[in-house]
Formats: C-alpha cells, sequence, structure tokens
C-alpha cells in the first residue's frame, strides 16, 4: 500500500530538482526508461567527473526520484516513474478549485 505523499517529501524532491546538475542527471534517466543508466554511462553522457556524479545521484536518491540496483559490478540508476506521478499529481490537485480572496483591506 502506497503511503499518502508529504509536503515535505515533495519539497525535498523539488529541492533536489533544483541544482542544474541534479536536473540534467534526471533528464537523461528519464529519457533512458526503465532501462536506466549506469554510472559509467551517466559519466559518457554527461561528462561530470564520477566523483561530481556521485554527489547528484545520492541526493536524487535521498529524495526518492532515482533508484539504485547492483547488477553485478555496475549500478544502474533509473528514475522512480510513480514517484515523478506522485509530485505531478500533488501539484495539479488542486488545480483551477479557486482561492478564498480576502475582502477586507489589510
Amino acid at each position: 500500500m502506497n503511503d499518502p505523499v508529504t509536503s515535505r517529501q515533495i519539497a525535498q524532491a523539488l529541492a533536489s530538482l533544483g541544482h542544474e546538475a541534479r536536473l540534467g542527471v534526471y533528464r537523461v534517466l528519464v529519457r533512458a526508461g526503465e532501462a536506466g543508466l549506469s554510472v559509467g554511462q551517466l559519466v559518457e553522457e554527461l561528462g561530470l567527473p564520477a566523483s561530481t556524479l556521485a554527489h547528484h545521484l545520492r541526493m536524487l536518491v535521498q529524495s526518492g526520484l532515482v533508484i539504485q540496483e547492483r547488477k553485478g559490478r555496475e549500478v544502474i540508476n533509473r528514475p522512480d516513474f510513480a514517484a515523478m506521478v506522485r509530485i505531478s499529481a500533488y501539484l495539479q490537485e488542486e488545480c483551477c478549485a479557486g482561492v478564498k480572496r480576502r475582502t477586507d483591506a489589510a
């Protein structure tokens, strides 16, 4: 059963995407799809040093946006598409529901 997403979790995920390098890593992983990419493939694709990439991947994993799976000596990174859907749904859940406006002057 899926636990309801909290605003804190959403904020953490969005904050992790608020860095240009992490956003780039995430976008490449989304393009790669469910197959994911190894760290070596990400280094080739992005041109980031392995240590820098490891830092950014750690942040994306901690925020719940990226899943890592060890396959032999490789670590495969893939986006958590369910998390991406939850974030989008959270941001859109009250779309066009209206906002109560205060009529008294402050």
